[in-house]
């Protein structure tokens, strides 16, 4: 088989969880659960599957020295710099032209910067599995999350039974993807959930070089071009200028959205790993240990009368007295307060400082 990369997707901003989350130290590079910041420990779960040298952290001009010092391991000229933000498609797109350079038919492991793994043994068994089955059959392969309850947070994939399914000899049984389904409502949730036959959609995918980029060019050709022409420039003089203007050109899309919902060749494999994407602060609390009261609490904090509540101190002193169901952060400029199972709508906080042009806050 071909080598193998990972591709780290660390540009973005996570405007749900301000106050911690500013624009130059984003949630993938706070510690948010437990020891180590959020993409220290995406690149450590890769060990024993993916050499360092391999790994690509596609991110921002602002984000890129906390990742260098963060990161030592992983070579500099392996941190890629986005011009400006455009959502995952081009971010992918990126990269694959970057592997592409030192092996067109390499396989590419894309990962968000921020999720959280528990098993992190067996979910190496999966994406080797997923690895082996891109690359021997070429196909678009994601990992399915069994669902463990009605999420309205996440979207959704539906797969077909077992007899449609790729079963060679790879460690887990590879399922042809029916339908993507949105962020559904409750409801709807609950009937995803009931069925049996729809997976919480990770995010995380694995295919062959070649194959996203034959499905980039059929499928998103607008794209394709500007991608081209930033390739074609390589190690010209014109290059800084072309890379920024054909970047800035570029429309942004999901690779969900503009490949994987439209593509042919795409399958999935299941995964029970204890898989979160930390989307919010109301994930936090339910992933961090509480006291008899429901409370969980990081720093100096004091809970009187209080029930089912979060908070991170920061270097302040905390006191809660007859209070439920509320989230606190406090750091050294900002304070949120927020109602438990609302914490999705921290993002119009952040909406409103960029209105109000309030950098400081950002």
């Amino acid at each position: 088989m071909s080598s193998v990369y990972a591709v780290i997707m660390a540009g973005g901003v996570g405007t749900r969880f301000w106050p911690r989350s500013r624009e130059k130290t984003p949630k993938q590079l706070l510690e948010i659960i437990g020891k180590g910041t959020m993409i220290q420990n995406t690149v450590a779960r890769l060990r024993d599957v993916i050499e360092p040298r391999n790994i690509i952290i596609v991110t921002n001009k602002l984000q890129k020295p906390l990742l260098v010092k963060q990161l030592p391991e992983i070579p500099v000229q392996n941190i890629l710099i986005e011009p400006i933000g455009r959502n995952t498609a081009p971010c992918i797109g990126l990269a694959a032209l970057y592997i592409r350079r030192f092996d067109p038919e390499a396989v590419m492991v894309v990962l968000p910067a921020d999720h959280i793994i528990q098993n992190e043994e067996e979910f190496r068994t999966v994406l080797r599995s997923a690895i082996s089955a891109a690359y021997e059959t070429k196909s678009l392969i994601t990992i399915g999350i069994h669902p463990t309850r009605p999420e309205t947070g996440y979207g959704y994939i539906q797969v077909v039974d077992e007899s449609d399914s790729i079963n060679r000899h790879f460690d887990r049984l590879v399922y042809r993807v029916k339908t993507f389904a949105e962020k559904p409502t409750v409801g709807i949730a609950k009937q995803f959930l009931e069925s049996g036959d729809y997976l919480w959609n990770s995010g995380m995918f694995i295919w062959r070089v070649d194959t996203i980029m034959q499905e980039i060019e059929r499928l998103l050709p607008e794209m394709y071009i500007e991608l081209k022409k930033i390739d074609d420039s390589f190690g010209s003089d014109k290059f800084e200028q072309v890379f920024d203007t054909a970047y800035r050109t570029i429309r942004g899309i999901s690779i969900d959205y503009g490949v994987m919902e439209k593509a042919k060749n795409v399958f999935l494999i299941k995964g029970n790993f204890g898989w979160s994407d930390v989307g919010s602060w109301d994930e936090v609390l339910r992933l961090s240990s509480k006291d008899d009261k429901g409370n969980s609490s990081a720093g100096k904090v004091f809970f009187y009368n209080s029930n089912d509540n979060f908070v991170q101190a920061g270097n302040k002193f905390v006191a809660t007295v007859g209070v439920d169901d509320i989230i606190v952060i406090v750091t050294d400029d900002s304070v949120l307060v927020c109602k438990k199972g609302q914490s999705q709508d921290v993002k119009e906080v952040v909406d409103y400082l960029r209105r109000k042009q309030l950098d400081d806050y950002l």
